[in-house]
């Protein structure tokens, strides 16, 4: 019974050493793959000195339908307004910040407006999410979406200074049945997995206290959203002229319709004229020809006759009746 119980616990502990191995064994594989696609993304990308890579974290409590929580915050000169990307793909900007993470509105969200150039035809153009993957394309001059071509590529313009110009966001698409021009993102939102944020330098950060930190970063943060508001307002006024413009034109179109509606009504009343006349003409013409026939059965000749008398409407009908005094 001992030996049965000694060879009990000696396998329970091999069992445990084995369970933790493989368990060991899962966590290296992981972290090997992990490790793969680190490199992968440090390799296939052009290091410069003002990105770092940044990791998303899983965010569950987003006011905006659309947006992600990456590791990296003040602590590495991230503010509001920091573009970010997935490689070189734009795929939104900061709008939140704290000292060790930030949030980051894609460009999916709906309160999402990016200026674009499209080419070819170097178009301008304001991409807005749509809450889906896939973003529309709007404040368009109508003379101008003829020059849009299908698969044509969408790149930030640099208008309002929010977006730096010449990166590529996605592509073209005119086939949909509500006949708008939607734009295909190059990234794929739902796997971001890490993301490198643009900061307007890297200098080693000093060895600061948190307080200090938090101070400073409060103390440039409004006025940064001031600027962002002052971009924004850059961006709605520029889409206003474009309205006023079409509008201009608009009422330019409808008034010159409406001229050529009063054109088309006095050509023709001018019409029903000629017609009415010609009809009273022809009119006339056949009462003087049956009067030539029919006026001896028609006038009155002798006092107590049953004839009318000439240039009465009652002698006119009988004439147009052919004689008949009554019908």
């Amino acid at each position: 019974m001992s030996e049965y119980t000694n060879f009990y616990q000696e396998f329970k502990k091999t069992k445990e050493e084995l369970d933790q191995l493989k368990s060991e064994n899962i966590s290296t594989k992981i972290i090997k793959s992990e490790n793969e696609e680190l490199k992968s993304l440090i390799d296939g990308y052009t290091n410069t000195s003002n990105k770092i890579l940044a990791k998303v974290i899983v965010d569950h409590k987003s006011p905006f339908l659309r947006s992600i929580i990456i590791n990296k915050g003040s602590k590495e000169k991230i503010k509001i307004g920091t573009n970010i990307y997935d490689r070189s793909y734009l795929v939104g900007r900061v709008i939140e910040v704290n000292y060790t993470n930030a949030r980051v509105l894609l460009l999916t969200d709906l309160n999402s407006n990016i200026p674009v150039s499209i080419t070819p035809g170097n178009v301008q153009a304001i991409v807005v999410g749509n809450g889906n993957k896939k973003g529309e394309i709007r404040y368009i001059k109508n003379d101008l979406i003829n020059k849009i071509d299908d698969k044509g590529i969408a790149y930030t313009s640099g208008t309002g200074s929010i977006f730096k110009s010449g990166t590529p966001v996605g592509t073209i698409d005119l086939k949909n049945e509500n006949e708008k021009i939607l734009i295909n993102f190059y990234s794929d939102f739902t796997q971001l997995k890490y993301v490198f944020a643009e900061i307007d330098e890297l200098i080693p950060t000093p060895v600061e206290t948190v307080e200090n930190d938090k101070t400073k970063v409060s103390s440039n943060t409004e006025q940064i959203k001031l600027d962002l508001i002052s971009d924004e307002l850059q961006i709605l006024e520029e889409s206003n002229t474009k309205f006023l413009e079409e509008n201009k034109e608009l009422n330019t179109l409808s008034n010159k319709l409406n001229k050529q509606i009063e054109i088309l009504k006095a050509e023709n009343e001018f019409q029903k004229n000629v017609i009415q006349q010609h009809n009273l003409n022809q009119e006339e013409l056949e009462f003087l020809r049956l009067n030539l026939i029919y006026s001896s059965k028609c006038q009155s000749k002798k006092l107590f006759s049953t004839g009318f008398k000439v240039g009465t409407p009652e002698y006119k009908e009988c004439i147009m009746r052919k004689g008949k005094k009554n019908d």
